[in-house]
């Protein structure tokens, strides 16, 4: 990615097949938007993409990963090309893809605001990372119907021309916002303000002192942050329940025995 791009908007749009996908991010990587700034989720990919085994991309952040949850790379498409894909449930729209940055959010809000107690839906998502309420709520709805969203992030001079690519491209339902998605931390962690917001507003004090410290562990280990991410959900899950917030706190027989 050149240094000099700058994320600063989300032009948002919504296809109603398959089919249009690969041209819009053909357009949009030909137009000189980043992959890693380039978002998909849809329900019903069956033409040309698989589902093909367990993901490893450095790239793909696992935070949030759940028993049941399948990651996979997609193949046979331009797809193939973002940053990370995998394959998670959201209330109200069911199993979904999530390719990019937006997938990796969700996948480390997993085990909160997506599918936590309270079993908040995307626009609840959409909309507490900055998307307007009401588009959201659209955007959901169509995608429960089977249609898919596309998502780039891009430079503030740039959003009028990609809102026009996107609309060529078949988008509807187009959408421009000051809306910018959370990036994982790519080393060390020093404190919570490393982390996430996605991921700290998850975890009580204590979860994110044993968050930091697995974090750090592997990362040592490793030298791979998803890697690291990973073994750092994994040891809240092996420490630590969600109460009905969506928060990760003690277990009460932990607690009781301290």
């Amino acid at each position: 990615m050149p240094e000099e791009y700058k994320a600063e908007r989300t032009v948002s749009a919504v296809f109603k097949e398959e089919k249009q996908i690969d041209g819009a991010i053909r357009r949009l990587l030909d137009r000189g938007v980043s992959r890693d700034h380039i978002s998909v989720m849809g329900k019903n990919f069956q033409s040309e993409t698989r589902i093909a085994g367990f993901i490893t991309k450095k790239d793909l952040i696992l935070g949030g990963l759940r028993n049941g949850a399948i990651f996979g790379s997609l193949f046979g498409s331009f797809l193939s090309l973002l940053t990370g894909v995998g394959v998670l449930f959201i209330p109200f729209v069911g199993p979904v893809v999530a390719a990019g940055p937006l997938g990796a959010v969700l996948i480390g809000a997993a085990s909160g605001a997506i599918a936590g107690s309270a079993g908040a839906g995307l626009v609840s998502a959409l909309a507490t990372l900055g998307m307007p309420e009401d588009k959201a709520t659209i955007y959901q709805t169509r995608l429960e119907a089977g249609e898919f969203l596309v998502m780039a992030e891009v430079a503030a001079d740039k959003s009028g021309e990609i809102q026009l690519l996107l609309e060529s491209a078949g988008g509807e339902e187009i959408s421009v916002n000051d809306m910018i998605l959370p990036r994982a931390s790519t080393g060390r962690c020093s404190s919570p303000a490393d982390l996430s917001p996605e991921v700290r507003s998850h975890l009580s004090e204590e979860a994110q002192k044993t968050f930091i410290e697995r974090y750090n562990r592997a990362f040592d280990e490793t030298n791979d942050a998803s890697k690291a991410e990973h073994a750092a959900w994994d040891a809240i899950h092996q420490q630590y329940e969600e109460n009905e917030q969506g928060i990760w706190t003690k277990p009460l027989a932990a607690g009781l025995k301290a």
